[in-house]
């Protein structure tokens, strides 16, 4: 009976997301996705599109709140945030990725927070809706991969409506959400019956594509997936279309919007949390060039002011060749792809190969090189933080307008 009545505590303890404010909340509970799909998307039940009064209107780059309720946070996990214009989704809707959270979601602390079905001590993240996102009513997901425990998939759904951005007097029509190559399909797994995460509870999920708009939050090493429930978001795309980077420059791991208004309002960065044991920089990063660093740290929380008015721009290479990856001599070696192997002495210390991908000393060795997110790129050497860029490239009204022409939307 006690360990019936434990399970059943942690069980109710599982996170919910309380903001934004889901469907059908009277209904809906804490526990994963169906291990064989029943309940995709968005936990199937009855009552599961109700609005019960939920309101969530979103302008389009300003920033949201992505937090949650319960306790049981299964040493963190890799999160995304996305939309589909389908309002009462089914089994077969068209999700695509907004916002991704590597490492650190819902918290980046090891097992569980203190038991509480109730509890809100969880990280609360920072989104807003990119440009490219046509106004309008949206379902919106958010999805959780967790670290420590059964391979599960948690996903809750919220309806929301997207405004224009505040100001913005004319704007040129955005393509549909269905066609645009920087929003990629959210990553379904372990909820299809024949698709399931690696069990490694010493590393995180890294998704094949995790878009332009990125978040890490953790302290943990990567994992890279070997399937999906939904083939298309195990594809690792690049864009043709992308801007030309120079000749020596590494090229982007994934799409990158090649178009973006100038004249859009400001949208506020994400803010930044670092939590127990972990370190987190932010890539919210579409709207505005940004350079952050990565940095094991003690706990301690603050948030990104918002920059004076910069105007959209779009991700692109850099446009000098990165140097040579390095070795270290003393406690590793350098392989043919340029990562380290073997014991390490600085725990947490980062390995930047090439600017395209890096690695981090966790436990005494060397983690697996895992890509850097689309469209970033990091300065390449070992160092106690990662820091990684983002370099922009703007288009004039005109420009767009062209592209939209020979685009035929």
């Amino acid at each position: 009976m006690a360990s019936a009545l434990a399970l059943f505590s942690t069980v109710n303890s599982h996170m919910i997301m309380n903001s934004p404010t889901p469907y059908g909340k009277s209904t809906l509970n804490s526990s994963p996705l169906a291990a064989d799909g029943s309940d995709f998307p968005c936990k199937q039940r009855a009552g599961v599109y109700d609005a019960e009064g939920a309101s969530n209107t979103m302008p389009i780059g300003v920033n949201q709140t992505l937090a949650f309720t319960g306790s049981a946070t299964h040493g963190g996990g890799s999160c995304q945030v996305s939309l589909t214009k389908d309002l009462n989704p089914t089994a077969s809707s068209t999700w695509q990725v907004i916002y991704s959270i590597l490492g650190g979601c819902p918290i980046d602390a090891a097992g569980n927070l203190p038991e509480d079905p109730n509890g809100t001590g969880a990280t609360k993240f920072q989104f807003s809706i990119p440009e490219g996102i046509s106004p309008g009513s949206y379902t919106l997901a958010w999805t959780w991969f967790n670290k420590v425990g059964n391979r599960e998939m948690y996903m809750n759904c919220a309806p929301v409506t997207v405004t224009a951005a505040a100001g913005k007097r004319d704007t040129i029509e955005a393509a549909p959400l269905s066609k645009r190559a920087d929003f990629p399909p959210m990553f379904v797994a372990n909820a299809c019956g024949h698709c399931s995460t690696p069990d490694d509870e010493n590393s995180v999920l890294m998704f094949p594509n995790p878009g332009e708009n990125v978040q890490y939050a953790g302290s943990s090493p990567f994992f890279s997936p070997t399937c999906a429930c939904n083939a298309e978001a195990m594809v690792n795309g690049s864009s043709s279309a992308a801007p030309a980077a120079a000749s020596g420059a590494p090229a982007p791991a994934a799409p990158v919007s090649t178009m973006a208004a100038s004249s859009a309002a400001t949208p506020a960065p994400a803010s930044s949390t670092v939590v127990a044991g972990g370190a987190v920089a932010s890539a919210i990063a579409s709207a505005f060039p940004t350079t952050f660093s990565v940095v094991a740290s003690a706990p301690v929380a603050s948030s990104a002011p918002t920059p004076a008015a910069p105007a959209p721009v779009v991700s692109a290479a850099p446009t000098a060749a990165s140097p040579p990856a390095p070795v270290n001599s003393s406690t590793g070696t350098t392989p043919s792809a340029g990562g380290l192997t073997g014991p390490c002495t600085s725990e947490g210390e980062f390995n930047c190969i090439a600017g395209n991908s890096f690695q981090q000393c966790a436990s005494g060795a060397w983690s697996v090189v895992q890509p850097m997110a689309p469209g970033t790129f990091c300065t390449a050497g070992q160092s106690a933080s990662l820091a990684i860029s983002k370099r922009s490239v703007r288009f004039s009204k005109e420009h767009i307008a062209r592209h939209f022409a020979r685009s035929g939307f």
